[in-house]
């Protein structure tokens, strides 16, 4: 009887899940203190304005307020697929982010493997603080001095054009240069910062698989592709991941900076699209239903990478 009795008895004693609950928030309190404002953060600006998303079905008004406005369906999503420019905006923000894919995300990796290359310390961290310092410049900042640079007047690019006997272009206003000059500018700003993630993912390779690789007479080509890419293959998927999934987003500071009108045709993209008829034009719906089209086809995009690459390989974001 004595037997029988101890499982029930085991069981009553038993904490439930609040008590350990809460053991274990008194446990970490501090780091949960920690964690306290980023999920503050989160709520207030990423949270919160998901209310808002009701205004891309309804003709939203200021007087009215966002429940007094009146609701009109799907008038804005069918004035949206209908409008001929929409279809040149998205394509514009498509082909602008399949450029950064192929140019723009591979900047960083590379640097990163040159970087791990180098043996002098010293020359290391000087080159190192160097690629860095573009990315705490702000894009007002970094895209003046790129306009300054191809200046047809007294822009050092066009300067040295002159002295070889050439004539003088007006790059910002030729729509067959702005999207590289977008692109490389990208590169340049932020391929410094991004190799930062990285050149910590290299850390955590085991030198031993390189003096392993070293004593079986490995070359240096053989040790990246067997040893150094297999070893980081996970930090690149995972970024690849994230990146997919802004292919209907591109930085609204950089090309708002450096186009005009006279590139909107390859260099508006939606960003700047919603900045100018939701702000310029005050069409809160319009803009309103363009960034809900954004957010689900980001999301259709992230899944269907997620889903690959738990496919294909042993890393995923879920």
């Amino acid at each position: 009887m004595k037997s029988a009795l101890q499982p029930r008895e085991a069981a009553a004693r038993r904490p439930g899940p609040l008590p350990a609950l809460w053991r274990t928030l008194c446990k970490y309190k501090y780091l949960y203190l920690l964690m306290l404002p980023g999920f503050v953060w989160y709520f207030i600006y990423k949270y919160l304005p998901m209310y808002g998303l009701i205004i891309a079905f309804k003709d939203f008004n200021f007087s009215k307020g966002i429940w007094g406005s009146p609701w009109v369906g799907l008038k804005h999503f069918e004035f949206l697929f209908s409008y001929p420019d929409f279809y040149r905006i998205v394509k514009n923000t498509i082909l602008m982010n399949v450029y950064e894919l192929l140019f723009s995300f591979p900047a960083p990796l590379i640097l990163a493997l040159l970087l791990n290359e180098l043996k002098n310390v010293v020359f290391k961290r000087s080159i190192q603080t160097v690629v860095y310092f573009p990315h705490f410049l702000s894009w007002v900042v970094f895209g003046g001095i790129v306009i300054q640079l191809l200046s047809p007047n007294d822009g050092l690019v066009n300067q040295l054009r002159e002295a070889m006997g050439m004539e003088t272009v007006h790059y910002m206003i030729r729509s067959e240069y702005f999207r590289p000059i977008v692109i490389l500018s990208l590169i340049l700003k932020e391929s410094g910062w991004g190799a930062i993630i990285y050149l910590a993912a290299l850390s955590g390779i085991d030198p031993e698989q390189y003096e392993a690789a070293t004593i079986d007479g490995a070359t240096r080509w053989q040790k990246l592709f067997h040893i150094t890419i297999p070893g980081i293959r996970n930090t690149i998927i995972i970024l690849l991941i994230l990146k997919i999934g802004t292919m209907l987003d591109y930085g609204f500071e950089q090309i708002y900076v450096m186009y005009n009108p006279s590139v909107y045709d390859v260099g508006d993209v939606l960003s700047t699209y919603i900045y100018r008829i939701g702000l310029q034009d005050a069409r809160f719906s319009m803009t309103t239903a363009i960034g809900l089209f954004q957010s689900v086809i980001g999301f259709i995009l992230i899944w269907s990478a997620n889903r690959l690459a738990r496919r294909f390989s042993d890393s995923a974001l879920w």
